[in-house]
């Protein structure tokens, strides 16, 4: 499906990689680029890798949309788990990429059901560990 606004289509495959992440926690991350007109799965990251894995997977100089499984332990001492979407859109990217990620943030992230906390960052001190932490308090 196409979106009349960005001309974007997302591909089934980016969902069903979103599904496993939320529903059998199959990944810790999932990177997404957009290719050819539409959006596609680019980096999936396995359940033992951590928040350092998942920012080194992220270009300098291209931007990506993330979903990132943050588990963590609140004051009272409770397992959680939050789900992060990162619009990553590098001060060093191009005008045009940043704009095509811009216009087609929105329609992409209400193709994946689920999402808590959204995030966007043009520079890796914007989505630190700490601001991650804290955004999932």
């Amino acid at each position: 499906m196409a979106n009349a606004a960005s001309g974007m289509a997302v591909q089934d495959e980016c969902k069903l990689k979103f599904l496993e992440l939320k529903a059998k926690r199959n990944y810790r991350f999932i990177t997404f680029k957009i290719h050819a007109q539409q959006v596609v799965v680019d980096k999936l990251g396995s359940p033992e890798e951590t928040y350092d894995d998942f920012q080194a997977t992220l270009p300098a100089n291209e931007c990506r949309y993330a979903v990132f499984d943050f588990d963590f332990t609140t004051d009272e001492n409770c397992q959680k788990s939050k789900i992060f979407f990162i619009a990553w859109a590098p001060d060093t990217s191009k005008v045009r990429e940043k704009m095509v990620y811009a216009s087609s943030k929105d329609r992409f992230k209400r193709e994946l059901d689920g999402i808590q906390v959204e995030l966007q960052a043009t520079d890796p001190s914007e989505m630190s560990f700490d601001i991650i932490k804290a955004r999932a308090l």
